[in-house]
Order: structure tokens, then C-alpha cells, then sequence
């Protein structure tokens, strides 16, 4: 009986010391790394009895397969960054996720972060399944330099200045007014046709999930599908401007997003200090006093519903996230904005701020910058965008009017 005792007490001793673990994924970024590490190593020093087990996304061929798997063979982590908002709708349709706002205290973060504005793109059925970690608002870069040898002294703001200034500088096969369409990959249309159309419509999605269908073939969409279709036919632009258009001087401005400022510093020094980065492009009637809404390249954190100590991950999130300071560390070594709606007020981040210009621009934009429609079909729906709007508008096939009309037919079908 004694014997039984010990056995007993020493198998409470070893549960005990052994604590909760918690099973936290990341980014398999070298930089995105470099933030998690010591701040996974504090918080085990400071708790002892839930200690956050921490490794980057196992490689695969995506970070989403790799996610797929691990819940398929039942071994998903408990917290998982590097996730947008596609793959989003994904996990919560198969009931994956857990819905943050049940947690305590979600609500006080978000007013902290100054996040309200920026969580309602991330809604699905009502409900905030993601926490967003960084929002790139994807920015219209022109070369300054050139747009002074023109006579122009700030970035063109509508689709007549871009026609202007892109008439003054084409010459034909050697140079042109802009990048306007970045590939035929699906991805590509988030950068272009969406970007775009954010920044046309004042914000509105180009999906309607719940009524199962595009948003885009009204208004707006009609202006940026001209606008593009204006930029091709008058060689403005073209289906195949070689490597790095933008630096050489093959075209005068185009879409980029924040990653690419510390390797342009490096590997074009000479073009760097002639950036002048600007929203979009709006039509000719968008007023003037409204702000320019954006894309965000934005990715975020979720809890599985699987894990067994929801609210300890959640106090996890809540101390890195409640701590400014951990903003101003992730803007340093990511050079990405942190998704908070505070970045240009916060007298913390003033000096970064001051000592990087161009990321001030940026960071001004974040409240204005929309995720992806949360959908499953993502790449069915962009992959349609692709191949019954953008390539026939490129090639002059159809007028924008019919490419309009037959994209969202497309995507009505794959909607339902």
C-alpha cells in the first residue's frame, strides 16, 4: 500500500513538473524566426508550468499542406502564424479554428492595438477566427528622378495623370508609363486587378461570399478594367517587361510591396533615394479629401481547436501582443508593419519612423489596406480573373465591358 503511494505521488510530482505544453508554429522565415526566438525563450523562463514549444512551419511544399497534414494524422499545433486569409476560410469552414472573441480579453487587445478597423476584413460569418500579425499595404512606386525630368514634382493620382505622364515617357518597345499587370499567376491579381479595385471603389470586396457571387462588374470595376485596357492599347505598358523594369528605368512606376525597399537599398543604391512611393492609382472622380483604400498583403495567427489549453495560448498571444515594444522589435527586423491601427501616432515607433520615410508612407496606409475576401476558392476565383478578364483585356480579345461580364459569370459558377 505504501509502495502504491510513492508510485502515486511521484506520478503527480512528474504531471507537475512537466507542466502544459504548448505546440506554437511560425513562419519559415529567417527573419520572422529571429523575432520568435527570444520571445518563446522568455516566456518559458518566466512559466514554468506552460512552456510553448516552438518550431517553424515543417517544410513541404507549401506552409499549407504542411498544416493539412499535421491535422489530418492529428498532430496540428496549437497556435499557427503564416496564415492568410484564403486558407482561412478553409480551416474554419472544416471547424478547425477557435473563434478569439470567446476568449478573455480579446476585445480590450484589439481596442489597445488600435485593431478594430483592421479585424473587420478578417470577419467570417461574424465571427474573428484571426489574429493579424502584419499588414503590407501594397503601394504604387514611381522613380522620381524620372518624373522630374518630365516636369512633374509628385506622383501621378489618377488614371488620367498615369495616361500623361505615360504618354510623355513610352517610347515604343524600349520604355513605358507603368507596370500595370504583374503576371498570370493567380496570386498576381491580389497586387494588380484587386488592388486596383479597392482603390477605385473606396474599399468595397470584389466578392459577395455569402450571396455567392462578384462584386466587381458595377462602377469601379468598369473604370479599372478601362484603365488597364487604356494602358495596353496605347503600349503604355506591356505583357512582358523583362527583370526589374522598374530599376532600370524600363518603366516609370509600379506595385511593390514593403520587402522590396532593403533590397533595392542593396542591390540598386543608386535608384533607392529616388523612390517616391504613392496609393494606387484612383479614376479621374474619386474626391480628393478621401483616403485611397488598399490591398494588404496580410497574414495572421489562429488557435486550433484541438488544443487543449485554449486559454493559456491565448495568454501567450495576449503578452506578446499587448507589448508594444515587441511592434517596434518586429518592425526592425521584418521591416513589415505590425497590423495596428496606430503606427504613425504611437510616440513609440516615432523615431523609427523618422529614420525610415519610406516606411512612414507605407505604415500611413495600413488602416486603409484590405485583406482577400475570406473563400476557399481563392485560387479558383483568381485563377477566372486570370484567364476571363486580365488576359483578354491584355491581348485586346474582348472589350472591358465583356471581360467584366464573363469573369463574374465565371466566378458565380464557382461560387455556387
Amino acid at each position: 500500500m505504501r509502495k502504491g503511494i510513492i508510485v502515486l505521488c511521484v506520478l503527480l510530482i512528474t504531471i507537475f513538473a512537466l507542466g502544459k505544453e504548448i505546440v506554437f508554429w511560425t513562419a519559415p522565415n529567417p527573419l520572422q524566426e529571429k523575432f520568435w526566438r527570444p520571445l518563446v525563450e522568455e516566456w518559458n523562463a518566466n512559466h514554468p508550468d506552460i512552456q510553448i514549444k516552438w518550431s517553424p512551419i515543417p517544410a513541404s511544399g507549401s506552409s499549407e499542406e504542411a498544416i493539412l497534414t499535421a491535422i489530418a494524422a492529428g498532430n496540428s499545433p496549437d497556435i499557427c502564424t503564416n496564415i492568410f486569409s484564403g486558407f482561412a476560410a478553409q480551416l474554419i469552414e472544416a471547424d478547425q479554428l477557435v473563434s478569439l472573441e470567446s476568449l478573455p480579453g480579446y476585445s480590450d487587445l484589439i481596442a489597445e492595438r488600435k485593431m478594430e478597423t483592421i479585424v473587420e476584413g478578417w470577419k467570417f460569418g461574424g465571427h474573428n477566427y484571426v489574429l493579424p500579425i502584419y499588414s503590407n499595404p501594397m503601394m504604387f512606386w514611381w522613380r522620381k528622378d524620372l518624373l522630374e525630368e518630365l516636369g512633374y514634382t509628385r506622383a501621378p493620382r489618377t488614371y488620367s495623370e498615369v495616361y500623361e505622364v505615360s504618354e510623355k515617357y513610352s517610347v515604343k518597345n524600349e520604355k513605358f508609363g507603368a507596370l500595370i499587370v504583374l503576371g498570370r499567376n493567380w496570386w498576381d491579381r491580389w497586387f494588380d486587378f484587386i488592388n486596383y479595385y479597392y482603390a477605385a471603389s473606396g474599399g468595397k470586396s470584389y466578392l459577395d461570399v455569402e450571396k455567392a457571387r462578384a462584386t466587381f462588374n458595377d462602377d469601379a470595376g468598369k473604370k479599372v478594367a478601362t484603365f488597364i485596357d487604356t494602358m495596353f492599347r496605347n503600349e503604355w505598358t506591356a505583357v512582358d517587361l523583362g527583370n526589374f523594369p522598374f530599376y532600370y528605368g524600363v518603366v516609370l512606376g509600379g506595385v511593390k510591396g514593403p520587402w522590396d525597399l532593403n533590397w533595392a537599398k542593396e542591390q540598386f543604391p543608386d535608384v533607392y533615394p529616388n523612390i517616391l512611393i504613392a496609393p494606387p492609382p484612383v479614376p479621374d472622380d474619386y474626391p480628393a479629401d478621401q483616403p485611397v483604400h488598399v490591398f494588404a498583403d496580410t497574414k495572421g495567427l489562429v488557435i486550433f481547436k484541438s488544443c487543449k489549453y485554449k486559454n493559456e495560448a491565448w495568454e501567450f498571444i495576449k503578452w506578446v501582443f499587448s507589448n508594444v515594444q515587441n511592434d517596434l522589435r518586429w518592425m526592425e527586423i521584418t521591416n513589415m508593419p505590425p497590423a495596428r491601427g496606430d503606427l504613425t501616432t504611437n510616440p513609440i515607433f516615432t523615431n523609427y519612423m523618422e529614420e525610415n520615410p519610406y516606411f512612414k508612407v507605407i505604415a500611413e496606409y495600413v488602416p486603409f489596406a484590405i485583406p482577400p475576401a475570406l473563400t476557399t476558392f481563392t485560387v479558383d476565383i483568381q485563377d477566372a480573373m486570370t484567364q476571363y478578364l486580365i488576359e483578354p483585356i491584355m491581348y485586346g480579345k474582348k472589350t472591358p465591358e465583356q471581360a467584366l461580364k464573363d469573369a463574374s459569370s465565371k466566378i458565380r459558377r464557382i461560387l455556387f
